[in-house]
């Protein structure tokens, strides 16, 4: 499997819940959202996926979304995780984490995980 298509299947995996998380501290526009996913590398993405995303989070109500008036152009559409949306990351979060935990037994399993075991 080529590299680049590999990252593409892990990002598609987790991208919802990695979004859900930004929006955890407070609404954000979605170009605001772009960038912080593009901060991270991994997460970079395209406007073609995230506002996709976000429209379905919309319609599944884990996000709601407002227009605000911005003083650098157009009104920006923000987007604020409803307390479905927060529910579905307190669920996601420990699900992650034992799969993560899982996936680096066996990528990784000198590592912090062979201390686990001994115990």
């Amino acid at each position: 499997m080529e590299p680049g298509k590999t990252l593409s299947q892990l990002r598609k995996g987790v991208l919802e819940y990695c979004v859900l998380s930004l929006l955890r501290d407070g609404p954000r526009y979605g170009t605001e959202l772009l960038g912080e996913l593009a901060n991270t590398g991994a997460l970079a993405t395209s406007q073609g996926t995230v506002y996709p995303l976000l429209a379905r989070l919309r319609r599944e109500e884990l996000v709601t979304t407002d227009w605000r008036e911005s003083s650098s152009g157009p009104p920006r559409r923000y987007y604020a995780l409803t307390r479905e949306g927060q529910a579905a990351l307190t669920e996601f979060a420990p699900v992650w984490a034992e799969f993560a935990d899982a996936v680096d037994r066996f990528i990784a399993p000198d590592k912090k995980h062979s201390d686990r075991r001994a115990q």
